[in-house]
Order: structure tokens, then sequence, then C-alpha cells
């Protein structure tokens, strides 16, 4: 078959190119610390719908650095729980998109939590001052900072925060959460699982944000990943800090995030992806130490995969 990157048998043992900064592990569990130490403020807010059968609301909380973090929450309206729930994450400059597209969800008995990323296409504030480009993504917000400016660590927390308030919530069964998304909404569903432990299943379809490094080796640092070129054109001509900016960007690489996940895995990749290369997708995968499995398409690449969305569905169904 046509092959894009390494063959499947190599794919299969493949563990990264990006460095991980010696001290992933304490960065983290601080990370973990602060976002507990922040009173979010919950706030609930109705929203009105002639679709009686469920009940629709605007969710507000306060996330790391003071931003105001905006998700729909969508219930049963007949069913006071407890029940099961699932947290959802969109795809890179989008948002949670519309009301009408998570009812599925809820006609299946779930709760569903739809997060809007903060500095993108939705309601969410971004409240972080950086130094540099602000132009080219967000993968490079922050790069120029200490790692704890990195965008991408207040996003990651936020979603693990979001898990942790839906698990709160009266009428969800926090022993029954699920976390699912594609591409960028992947990989934030890895992140989440791993600094969320409670999590109990992670459905995850081509995730990005996973080894950085063999994106830029491959070539591949456009479309999504365009930003990482477009920063070194623009700070690092010559990649006199090329070590050193690879070695930050290990800090919000989703591969050495993996090993922290409790929950089950289902995971989705295409092998003629060239948006989030597969090798970057094993990579995260091959490192995931809890019950976990892989749906392999072939002829496929970062695109509606047929049949994904109905065993993530029935997959969820098992919480």
């Amino acid at each position: 078959m046509p092959i894009v990157d390494m063959p499947l048998d190599q794919l299969k043992t493949y563990a990264g190119r990006n460095p991980r900064p010696d001290d992933f592990d304490a960065f983290w569990d601080a990370s973990i610390a602060e976002m507990k130490a922040v009173d979010p403020q919950v706030e609930l807010v109705p929203r009105e719908s002639r679709a009686k059968s469920i009940e629709f609301f605007d969710l507000f909380f306060t996330g790391v650095g003071g931003a105001r973090v905006h998700a729909k929450y969508l219930l049963p309206a007949d069913d006071k729980g407890p029940h099961p729930a699932v947290v959802v994450f969109h795809g890179y400059s989008g948002s949670s998109g519309d009301w009408f597209g998570h009812l599925g969800w809820v006609a299946a008995g779930f709760s569903i939590a739809a997060i809007d990323c903060r500095g993108q296409g939705g309601r969410s504030q971004d409240t972080g001052v950086t130094t540099g480009n602000t132009h080219k993504g967000q993968i490079i917000r922050g790069l120029d900072d200490p790692p704890e400016k990195l965008l991408f660590r207040s996003i990651y927390l936020d979603c693990a925060q979001l898990a942790g308030i839906v698990m709160g919530m009266p009428e969800v069964d926090a022993q029954r959460v699920g976390a699912t998304g594609g591409s960028q909404g992947g990989g934030l569903t890895l992140a989440c699982a791993a600094l969320e432990p409670r999590i109990k299943r992670a459905a995850s379809v081509f995730p990005f944000l996973c080894d950085y490094m063999r994106v830029w080796e491959m070539d591949l640092a456009a479309a999504a990943y365009e930003e990482i070129r477009s920063y070194f054109r623009m700070y690092d001509p010559t990649h006199e800090r090329e070590d050193t900016i690879f070695n930050k960007l290990g800090y919000i690489d989703n591969q050495f995030l993996t090993p922290r996940i409790k929950a089950e895995v289902l995971m989705f990749t295409g092998l003629m992806d060239t948006v989030c290369p597969p090798s970057t997708q094993f990579a995260a995968f091959n490192r995931i130490k809890s019950k976990k499995d892989l749906v392999i398409y072939p002829d496929h690449g970062h695109e509606g995969l047929p049949g994904s969305s109905d065993r993530v569905l029935e997959f969820m169904m098992g919480l």
C-alpha cells in the first residue's frame, strides 16, 4: 500500500523523536497543583429552547491565569442521575460548535460538556501575556518565556479542570466520565485523561500535539503545524536554538503525558495522514500503559473516518 510515513511494523514500536524535558513530571505536578488551587467560580446560565427533553446551559469557570473559560453543557431533562457524562474537545482554531451537534450524546443518556479552547473560535477568554509572536498559532505561544507561559499548558489544564467540574455535577456519576475529540480534540483528549486520572474512557481520533520534532523532520510543518516553521523563520532562522526550542515544546508533547493515563483508550489513526503524521500519533499511543486499542485506516488521512463516530459512541456506552 502507499506509505507517507514509516511501515506499520516500525510504527508499532516507534518511540518518538522530540526531547523530553528533564523536569517534565515535576512541571506537570506543579501545574496540576496550581489548577487545583484555583477557585473555579462555576456559573451555569440556562439557555431557552423548545427542546423540552434537554436542558441547555452556558457553563463558565475560571481557569489558571484568571481566564473565564466557556463550555456548552447539556443534560437529559428527565434524568436527574446519576448518569454518565462525556467531555468533548474541538479541532484547532475551532469552537464547541452548535448545540445541535451535541444532541446525540444527550439522547444516549449522557450529560455532555463541550469546551471553547481559550484564544480560539469560541467564547473563552485568553488572558495570556507572552513575549514575541502571537500571529502564527498557539503551539508557539509563550515559547520565548518560561514553559509555564506556554498557552497549551493552560489549555490542557482547562480541559482537565472542566472534566473535574463535570464530575462534581449532582446529576453525573463521577465514576463514569469519558473524554473524546478529533485532531486537536484528540490531543486534548489524551492530555485531559493524563491530567485528570478519574477519566474512565478516552476516545482520541488522529491526535494533534505529538512529537513536534518528527513533524518538522518530515517536512510536514504545514497546515496545523505551520507555526513551527514560521517560528524558526522569524525568530531562529539559522537554528541556533533548535535544541532549546524543541526541548521546551516537549512540555506540551502528548507522547510524554500519555504514560499518566489510567483510562481505557480507544484511538483512531489514518496511515495516509499528512497533517498529523501517523508516527507522531503512534509515539503517543505506544507510551500508554493502560488498556488500549488502536483502529487503523490504511487508506485514509486527516479526514472523516467511516464508522469512527459509531465506534466512539459504543465505546462510551460501556461507561
